[in-house]
């Protein structure tokens, strides 16, 4: 199986290896050594430690200290975990629903998943946890962590978080079954799918199926474009951001996976006439929480020149897990074992994908417009007698609140009268938006994303005039 999601791992339950296998490089000439010296602290530790210590603690010890020195993503699960982790990818699964990793020793919220106890207590991406129930993290490990924050459905566990801007604050969240529907979507105005994927799981592909169906239905078959929400979305199953990446494309590559192994080379290509949408304007939004699966699809799109990219740069997790079982325990490994890159050759680990036009996110406040004058209003305005105007009046362009128009050059100017500011103010932008507010009307990122389908589709109908 392969994956590309963030969820942390749990405990590590394993034997370490005694002995090697292969031909050994020039950088395991001093492996005898290195097995000598794990036998000599193994050796010290059970006859001097303050207390009894067993085999299976050791082991267990061992190994997670082996697999958290190669990167964040690398890990044991025993048999127990190896489960819950099978139960997370079909999208149901316990917890505060929230996907994290560690970064200079703290625990950090890479996304919070939509209508979990984290996201409606507030969780925001890059929030650092500091302490759980008052314990501090930099005593633990990113599974120790995990441990803590897991727990049964219905008790409480109190975070200490430390937010960018903010001073440190407590926050207390109650642990639940999460059951995550991976596809939400809406119809915006009368023509537009709105489609938010918030996780990669068994179900995301016949869900966004479906999810496109059912809107085209309801449109009376007249969608004119499709805005493809991937913020905070953290990833999950390649084969699913494969089968997604493919539902909107007719042709091209869609991800290439190159590891050390020439075993695990494979380069994915979309199936011709595929296209669900029948060539609709897509456009993908992102943001520093879309990462790894939700980064291929994105990745996929942008390169086949298929959709434009709207948001800020995501997460940048370009690497691939294998999860290998293990006999001996049940558990199974989770073991980086590859790279993808994009169709263009791009490698975005640790650099993430920029957009194709960056839109912070932002809260719309709406104001009264001021009942001021119209030409009509002017004594001895001129009457229009011309025909009725039969093309749909434009809206008006957003203009900054109190600014006033300037006259033409050689016209006369125009007696003083107050301009309004127009309905809408501008944007104020936020370090980052509330996830709650995904997919409504304040969603400033949402808003331009529809606005720039609605011009792409009179675009084209003026072409055709």
């Amino acid at each position: 199986m392969r994956l590309l999601n963030l969820v942390a791992s749990a405990a590590l339950i394993a034997l370490i290896p005694l002995a090697q296998s292969g031909a050994a490089s020039d950088d395991d000439a001093g492996g005898v050594v290195t097995l000598g010296l794990v036998k000599e602290i193994y050796d010290q530790v059970k006859s001097s430690y303050v207390e009894p210590v067993t085999d299976k603690k050791l082991a267990e010890g061992a190994v997670k200290g082996m697999l958290a020195a190669l990167d964040p993503h690398s890990s044991y699960m025993d048999s127990k975990e190896y489960k819950e982790m099978m139960v997370q990818t079909q999208g149901e699964f316990g917890g505060l629903g929230m996907q994290v990793t560690m970064e200079n020793s703290v625990v950090k919220v890479v996304s919070p998943i939509d209508d979990t106890p984290a996201a409606k207590a507030g969780m925001k991406p890059n929030d650092l946890i500091l302490a759980i129930d008052d314990a501090p993290v930099t005593d633990m490990t990113l599974s120790e962590a995990v441990d803590k924050l897991r727990g049964a459905v219905g008790t409480p566990v109190k975070l200490t978080v430390r937010r960018e801007g903010a001073d440190p604050f407590q926050i207390t969240l109650t642990r639940a079954e999460i059951k995550v529907d991976p596809v939400k979507s809406a119809l915006k105005g009368n023509d537009i799918a709105y489609i938010r994927i918030t996780n990669f799981s068994e179900r995301t592909d016949s869900g966004i199926e479906a999810a496109f169906k059912a809107l085209q239905k309801q449109s009376d078959n007249k969608l004119v474009g499709v805005v493809l929400d991937l913020r905070n979305n953290p990833g999950g199953l390649l084969d699913q951001a494969v089968s997604v990446s493919n539902d909107f494309l007719d042709q091209g590559d869609i991800v290439s996976i190159k590891g050390r192994q020439a075993r695990d080379n494979r380069r994915y290509q979309a199936q011709r006439n595929h296209d669900m949408t029948h060539g609709l304007p897509i456009v993908v939004l992102i943001n520093g929480g879309s990462a790894s699966a939700s980064e291929i699809v994105a990745g996929a799109l942008q390169d086949n020149h298929r959709a434009v990219l709207i948001g800020t740069r995501s997460f940048g997790k370009g690497s691939v897990q294998t999860v290998l079982p293990v006999k001996e325990s049940g558990g199974a490994m989770r073991l980086t074992t590859a790279l993808y890159y994009t169709p263009s050759g791009r490698s975005i680990q640790a650099k993430g994908i920029d957009p194709d036009v960056t839109v912070q996110p932002a809260k719309i406040e709406t104001i009264a417009e001021s009942a001021g004058q119209h030409e009509a209003d002017l004594k001895g305005a001129l009457k229009n007698t011309g025909p009725t105007a039969t093309t749909p009046t434009p809206a008006k362009p957003p203009t900054t609140p109190g600014a006033a128009a300037k006259p033409a050059p050689g016209a006369a100017a125009t007696p003083s009268v107050a301009i309004p500011p127009t309905a809408t103010a501008l944007p104020k932008p936020e370090a980052s938006t509330d996830p709650a507010a995904f997919g409504g009307d304040q969603d400033y990122q949402l808003v331009r994303a529809v606005d720039l389908l609605r011009g792409v589709t009179l675009f084209k109908k003026m072409a055709v005039q």
